[in-house]
């Protein structure tokens, strides 16, 4: 007996509205992060020097907006799961705040410009996925580049990922900035440094599962496409 299909989810008109909007945003802000990081490159070649203050305002505004995204997974506005959303969220902030905007010595470094390339393309394509895709607009070409494009973009921003890290780690040993040490009156103590090292060695056992995760839906839509 063959397992029913689940009715299509179907999004109030105010929800779909609010969803374009966003999408909308999102896609203007990284599409204008893609153009500076170009404008930066096209005219300073490779050198990394001061690509930063090109994209530090709206990279901060606009990846920290993606917090949204967990709110809107958890209201079921959006079919992704809370906790995937969570974590891809969370990694992509604490890149964001605590190494990339506190610790100067990781912006000139070889890992920027990686996980930069990588965060861009990906959300380019990706907000303008899901704006057409709300709009039943989608084509094929986009399609295929937004379930294609992560398998050399994925890789590429975890090493910029984890360089960025491990740039940031002389920094926080020596300040022991976010630390909390002992003698307190909580009698706890936290480390920032190991934390960081802990989040690194993290990735050895997520980004498998995540690849693997992301191959599985690409064969499944591509291969829906293809169906239908």
């Amino acid at each position: 007996m063959s397992t029913p299909k689940k009715a299509p989810r179907v999004l109030s008109l105010p929800a779909k509205a609010y969803l374009v909007l966003y999408n909308v945003i999102q896609f203007l802000g990284w599409s204008f992060i893609l153009y500076k990081m170009v404008d930066h490159f096209t005219n300073k070649g490779l050198n990394v020097t001061g690509l930063w203050e090109q994209v530090e305002i709206p990279l901060l505004i606009f990846q920290s907006a993606a917090v949204f995204e967990i709110v809107h997974s958890a209201t079921g506005i959006i079919p992704s799961n809370v906790g995937i959303t969570f974590a891809q969220v969370f990694s992509r902030v604490f890149l964001l705040w605590p190494i990339l905007y506190y610790v100067t010595e990781t912006r000139d470094q070889f890992g920027f410009p990686l996980l930069l390339i990588a965060w861009t393309v990906t959300e380019v394509l990706r907000y303008l996925y899901y704006i057409l895709n709300l709009l039943s607009a989608v084509p094929a070409i986009l399609q295929w580049c937004r379930y294609s494009f992560f398998i050399i973009l994925y890789p590429i921003g975890i090493t910029g990922e984890l360089i960025s890290c491990y740039c940031a780690l002389p920094y926080y040993s020596i300040t022991q900035e976010f630390s909390v040490l002992l003698p307190n009156k909580w009698n706890f103590t936290f480390n920032f440094y190991y934390y960081i090292v802990l989040v690194m060695l993290a990735y050895i056992p997520v980004f498998p599962q995540l690849y693997g995760h992301m191959f599985l839906q690409r064969k499944k839509i591509l291969s829906n496409k293809k169906q239908d």
